[in-house]
Formats: C-alpha cells, structure tokens, sequence
C-alpha cells in the first residue's frame, strides 16, 4: 500500500468566491487604520468611486459601499426600490435569484417569478411576458442575476432591456454583477442598467466584506419617492461628501484600501485584457470536463455552451460522493473547489476560474480534481488535464 504523504505549500483556492488575492492587495491592507480626519481616507474613497465607475462602464451613476456581503446589497436594493407590498420581479436563474426572490418576500415584498429551466439562462421571452400581463405597473423593479454562481450560467442582460423597452414598462432593471464583474463584460450605461450590484470577493480579488452599488439618477429619483422606513441601507442619506456618513458610520479602512490596489491592477492590465484572460481559463476547465464526460459520470451542468459562465463551470455528476471529492482533493491534492448550492447540493462540483489567476493555477487544480476523481474510481475517460494543456499550447501557437 502506498503511504500517504501530506503534501505541504500553498493550497489552490478555486471555489467561485472568495477568491485568491494578489499579493499587492494583501499589502495594501496591511496598513494601520487611520483617524476620519486623515486625507488618505477620503483620497481613498474618492478612488475607489471612481475607479468602480469605469470598472462598471458608467459615468454618471452614485457609487455606495457597504460594509457587507453579496446579500446586504441585494436588502440595500429591495429597501431603496420597493414599499411593502409592493412587487419585484425576479427572473428564474437558479439558486441566487431564489435566494433574493425570498430575502424580498422576507421584507415583506411581492415577489414575482418567472420558471427556471436547470442549466438554461433566464427565459427573456416569459420575462417579457410578465411584463405585458402588468398593465397596471405594479411592478417597482426587475432584479436579474448576471451569472448565477451555483449553476455557472450567464444570462443575456440585453435582452432583458429589450423586453422592458418593448412593453413599455418603466419598470428599473437591476444587475447583480457580483459574479461576472471583472471577468465578463459589463456596460451599466450602455445596457440601460438602473443599478448595479457587486462584491469584493469574486473578480474584484479582494476577501468578503465589501459590498457595491453604482445607481443611475432614475433609480435614485425611486429611491427618494419610496416611503419604506429604513436607515443604514439608505442610498439618499449615504449620498453625502463626509466619508463617515458614505458609509452611515466607520468605513472599512483596509478592505478599501485592498479594493483600491485591486482597481489599479485591472486597470494595469487593461480591461480587455482581464476578460481574454478569464476566457482562456474557463476554457481550459472546459477543456477538462470535455474529457471527464466520457466516462459518463460527469458533464456540463449549463446545457447551453454560449451561457457557460467565464467566472466559474458547474459540473454536474452522477453516482459521485461529492462531500468526500471535494475533501479529497483540498486534503491530499491542496485543491479547494466549491459543492453544489441549493438544489443542486450533491449534484454538482464547481471549480472557480475568477480574479488572480493564470494558466499554471487552473492547470494544477484541474490536475488535483483529476487526481481526487481517479482515486475515488470515477470514470473520467481518457481524463481532462490532458485535453486542457493540449487548449492551452494550441492557443500559444
């Protein structure tokens, strides 16, 4: 019997969120707090408002940060853009746009659904339809979920547009862009998004904690007629040039600080850049699971190649202990990927491909999830690494 040895160094972190941080992100936090009165905080705030901007594609819209995670931004949008009793649609997408759908039920807002066919995008044409059956208006906003992180899949925001624009229902389209921002592409202004919803975890290349939102005069113009109570959500109350009333209290002083250095490494790289690089990432896991699925235990879970997300692929199995896969390969191979969420828990593994990656780390964790599906005996046909290293030297050529 072979012995096991632990195998020591750095462990791969390639679930879709959190995400591994550059190492000048994790230097600029690494800083002592500072006094509100100090000028750094305000040049910092003032950097990262505009350095989101141009992340978003948006010029004129309010930037507001949280101190908060993906789903205290999604309370700050229900809270600002909808009174109790009032009606949100939400698109079906999955397990996040369910999970947003009940926090607003939970606030005690009417939501409307639209069905979600499992690895499919939003339906654009049953979302059109809601919005013709509401002659009457009552619908405040639709909230659509990018990329929604469970399944992998990235729905069409444009035609979500379109089919606001074609009803004629004045209806705010929001985009939760936590999972896509920094890895596709996203145009607030040019998509005639209302407002944008993101995190730091993600393609931002920062820890949890921060949570952001860009929105445009018409939003706020809502905001400002809404008359449900609320006080740290408040996009008008936060609308203020004193930084400890940005942020209705302390800021977050070194998540701001790490934000900003992550901001100004996009920024290095150039947009464009970033996109083709997360591209060729989730082509190489996609590579991989080409090969996988020929052993007929493992597949794509996005039916849809056009939907498969750059941010993270969902793989959906069968016959496959997905509790002992995963703690297999974090354990033994030092690979961390992510379960399935929701309905999809037992189901599915997810590997990440977000934020300060390259081709050597995509290639080692797809080679450790290799190496933990081999040892629990699951087919994986002539394998996956193989066919990724063979995508990734023709791309060279």
């Amino acid at each position: 019997m072979t012995e096991r040895i632990r195998i020591p160094g750095r462990r791969l972190l390639h679930s879709p969120g959190p995400t591994p941080l550059p190492d000048a992100v994790l230097h600029a936090m690494s800083v002592q707090p500072m006094d509100l009165g100090d000028a750094r905080v305000d040049a910092n705030i003032a950097a990262c408002e505009h350095g989101l901007r141009r992340l978003l594609g948006t010029r004129e819209a309010d930037v507001f940060f949280y101190a908060s995670n993906g789903h205290g931004v999604w309370e700050a949008v229900v809270e600002n853009l909808a009174a109790p009793g009032q009606a949100l649609l939400v698109p079906g997408t999955g397990h996040f746009s369910e999970s947003w759908a009940v926090q607003a039920e939970a606030l005690g807002r009417r939501v409307v659904r639209t069905p979600w066919r499992e690895g499919w995008p939003i339906d654009a044409s049953a979302v059109a339809q809601v919005l013709r059956d509401d002659r009457a208006h009552n619908i405040q906003a639709l909230l659509a979920v990018h990329t929604d992180t469970a399944s992998g899949v990235t729905s069409d925001l444009a035609a979500l547009r379109r089919a606001l624009a074609d009803s004629g229902h004045p209806a705010l389209l929001v985009a939760d862009v936590v999972a896509s921002l920094a890895a596709a592409p996203f145009g607030m202004d040019a998509l005639g998004v209302d407002v944008a919803v993101a995190a730091s975890q993600k393609g931002l290349m920062c820890p949890p904690g921060l949570g952001m939102l860009a929105v445009n005069a018409r939003a706020l113009d809502a905001a400002r007629r809404n008359p449900a109570p609320r006080f740290y959500w408040d996009w008008v109350r936060r609308r203020d040039e004193l930084s400890y009333r940005k942020f209705c209290g302390t800021p977050p002083q070194n998540l701001m600080f790490g934000l900003q250095a992550a901001l100004h490494l996009i920024e290095q790289e150039g947009l464009d850049a970033v996109h083709a690089r997360h591209r060729l990432l989730a082509g190489l896991v996609q590579a991989a699971v080409e090969g996988w699925r020929e052993g007929g235990a493992l597949d794509f879970f996005a039916r849809d190649a056009a939907s498969r997300s750059v941010s993270v692929t969902t793989i959906a199995v069968q016959g496959v202990d997905v509790a002992a896969l995963r703690t297999l390969a974090r354990e033994r191979f030092q690979v961390a990927v992510a379960g399935g969420l929701g309905p999809l828990a037992g189901r599915a593994f997810r590997i990440g491909h977000l934020g300060d990656s390259n081709p050597a780390l995509i290639l080692g964790a797809i080679a450790g999830v290799e190496a933990a599906l081999r040892a629990l005996r699951v087919p994986v046909g002539q394998g996956g690494i193989q066919r990724a290293v063979q995508r990734l030297a023709l791309l060279q050529d």
